[in-house]
């Protein structure tokens, strides 16, 4: 695995998607007078910006010229044999709502190519060992980055995280940063605060 020198995940969107419950909408323009009635519907903020709200991956020391796939959800089996068809894929961004709660849910990720890495953003703390360790069982090159609102409930908690061999990192939106809580995590420890 490379370090990350730069590490520019989690954006605005995550943010927007994963801590707030959901994407972000905004209003369709209106029409122009004399035309049809405008409707209350709202259209995805990636819509209007180009898909701007997503987490961005920048990695000084990955020259390659590679495609990067985002989903916001596990991708289906057939999603990835698509995916295996992707010339040049070189990540498979998840920026997941929720933790899966077994290996049965994440058995399809063994699919992804040898080559390309998982890049996985998931939010707050296992919610069991099960699911911290239902990672450890997947047969992919994971990126594991774990996005939490505050320190660790329970050191038991710090030690599900340990033990999961893809954990790159944590980061905590804590303010002020406070490493109180973290003291035994073994895995790099960032700290971010949204402006709005």
């Amino acid at each position: 695995m490379k370090p990350w020198t730069s590490f520019a995940l989690l954006a605005a969107g995550m943010a927007a998607g994963c801590m707030a419950g959901g994407p972000a909408t905004t209003a369709q323009p209106s029409p122009s007078p004399g035309g049809p009635t405008p409707s209350t519907t709202t259209a995805p903020r990636h819509a209007t910006t180009g898909g701007l709200d997503a987490p961005l991956i920048l990695d000084r020391t990955d020259l390659r010229m590679g495609v990067t796939v985002q989903f916001s959800r596990l991708p289906t089996l057939a999603e990835i044999n698509e995916l295996r068809q992707t010339s040049g894929l070189a990540h498979v961004v998840l920026a997941l709502p929720d933790w899966p709660a077994d290996y049965e849910t994440l058995m399809g990720l063994g699919q992804l190519p040898p080559e390309t890495d998982a890049i996985v953003v998931l939010p707050g703390y296992p919610p069991s060992r099960e699911a911290a360790d239902a990672w450890n069982l997947v047969q992919a090159r994971l990126r594991i980055v774990v996005l939490v609102a505050g320190p660790p409930p329970s050191p038991t908690v710090v030690a599900d995280l340990n033990g999961m061999r893809g954990l790159e990192r944590v980061i905590a939106q804590i303010d002020p940063p406070s490493r109180a809580g973290f003291e035994r995590l073994q895995r790099p420890l960032s700290f971010r605060k949204l402006v709005e």
